[in-house]
């Protein structure tokens, strides 16, 4: 049965050099300027979508490899999606928010103080993804990287004390009476101490309560303990995995189960799956343009392997394309989710590195479920089935540039619409009203 389903759009370039190595480039906007954006974030509004996720990485990575992610502008520069997300709210009245942030570069107080500032601001249209990039440690005075697990109880403590903070008003605190002439009630806050393994601050927060609730929260985490700390924090959660029905519903069951392991319901967190799809205008131009991905040139390897590289931190296009990657490749601080997606259900230690990226180069069909090459219609059915097998919704994947969200939205919105998959009508009362509607 139809229903409808939540969709965003995932800002995979972060606040970065957008149209950057495509012709869009000629449209001559300037990255670093609001205007791109709010353009952009309008479309989006007009369109139903609920959120956009804006991604980032305040690093550049260690000095071995900095010339490897700025060289093609793949892992930098990027400025502060925080900052950005004003001018994304100023352009819009529904459209949720959602700036990537990272709890080694905030303490709780500041960070408690200022996403309340943009909560109130927006409208409680605010909303973090949290990650715990540990190859930063050294940019904001930590001695050395924490471990993988120890990021995310990091973060799990640093969140902790944003709510610790943020609830330090009582509704009954703020008492707003011109009669009395009394403002607040200094007796009804919480103190808010807090001495723990990570952070150590004092309360109250100087920032009144909220009106809709507090900001809504995003990971991306795939890892045992990535889907605990979702499990146990998250709104939503950023999902990657094949989009059959087996992949869906054992992962929907992890991501459920983990909230119920931390006392929450499942119908608590929205999982939006990652969507990166190519629309052709006819299926037989998509038949095409599969049949030429089949024997990636040289060329279109180098490419893919610069763009792995900025992600991972290792300069592939130095490696043996005719042999496997080398055991000790990667550093520590990769992630093992960014390993996986590289290696794909290759075995690494046979594999050569050519036919690892061939197949990244190779598109698929929609129609057969190989890929995500197809029409608007094809792409309608395939997400129509994903609700039919109990889906949220759908995270879309790529540059905010008014050029990649219309070749996109154009003929997929209407379709959509007719179906009764994607809203007409927003919800009062912010981004977390608009997850909970349906």
């Amino acid at each position: 049965m139809t229903r409808l389903q939540h969709f965003g759009w995932f800002l995979a370039r972060g606040f970065g050099p957008h149209g950057w190595g495509y012709p869009s480039l000629d449209w001559d906007y300037d990255w670093t300027k609001p205007g791109l954006y709010q353009q952009s974030a309008r479309t989006l509004e007009q369109a139903g979508f609920d959120l956009v996720i804006i991604e980032d990485a305040p690093s550049l990575g260690s000095p071995e490899t900095i010339d490897l992610r700025i060289r093609h502008a793949f892992g930098g520069p990027k400025h502060d999606p925080l900052l950005l997300a004003p001018y994304l709210f100023d352009a819009t009245e529904h459209l949720g928010v959602i700036p990537t942030v990272n709890p080694a570069a905030y303490v709780p107080y500041t960070a408690a103080r200022q996403f309340a500032t943009l909560q109130h601001l927006s409208g409680d249209r605010l909303g973090l993804n949290v990650v715990t990039d540990t190859g930063s440690a050294r940019h904001f005075g930590t001695a050395a990287p924490l471990g993988h697990d120890a990021a995310y109880d990091r973060a799990e403590e640093w969140l902790e004390s944003l709510r610790l903070l943020w609830r330090s008003w009582s509704p009954e605190a703020l008492v707003v009476d011109p009669v009395s002439g009394v403002y607040a009630d200094g007796t009804r806050l919480d103190h808010a101490a807090h001495r723990g393994e990570y952070f150590a601050f004092d309360g109250p927060l100087n920032a009144v309560p909220f009106r809709e609730g507090e900001p809504v929260i995003a990971s991306p985490g795939g890892s045992g303990r990535g889907l605990g700390f979702a499990g146990a924090n998250s709104d939503i959660q950023l999902a990657l995995a094949p989009l059959d029905r087996d992949s869906i519903t054992a992962y929907r069951a992890k991501i459920h189960a983990a909230a119920v392991e931390r006392g929450r319901r499942p119908e608590e967190i929205t999982i939006l799956f990652a969507i990166q799809p190519v629309l052709v205008s006819s299926a037989a131009e998509a038949d095409r343009l599969v049949a030429a991905s089949a024997n990636p040139d040289e060329a279109a390897l180098v490419q893919i392997a610069r763009k792995q590289s900025s992600d991972l931190e290792t300069d592939l296009t130095a490696l043996d394309l005719d042999a496997p990657i080398p055991a000790g490749t990667f550093a520590n601080h990769v992630s093992e989710g960014s390993i996986r997606r590289l290696i794909g259900r290759n075995d690494a230690a046979t594999t050569p590195l050519r036919q690892i990226l061939a197949a990244h180069a190779r598109l698929g069909r929609l129609t057969d479920g190989s890929g995500f090459v197809g029409t608007a219609d094809e792409f309608a059915d395939r997400i129509e089935e994903l609700g039919e097998w109990g889906n949220d919704g759908v995270l879309l994947w790529g540059d905010l540039h008014p050029v990649t969200v219309h070749r996109v939205l154009d003929e997929l919105v209407p379709i959509l619409r007719r179906r009764g998959i994607l809203r007409r009508e927003y919800a009062p009362g912010g981004l977390r009203a608009n997850l909970a509607a349906f």
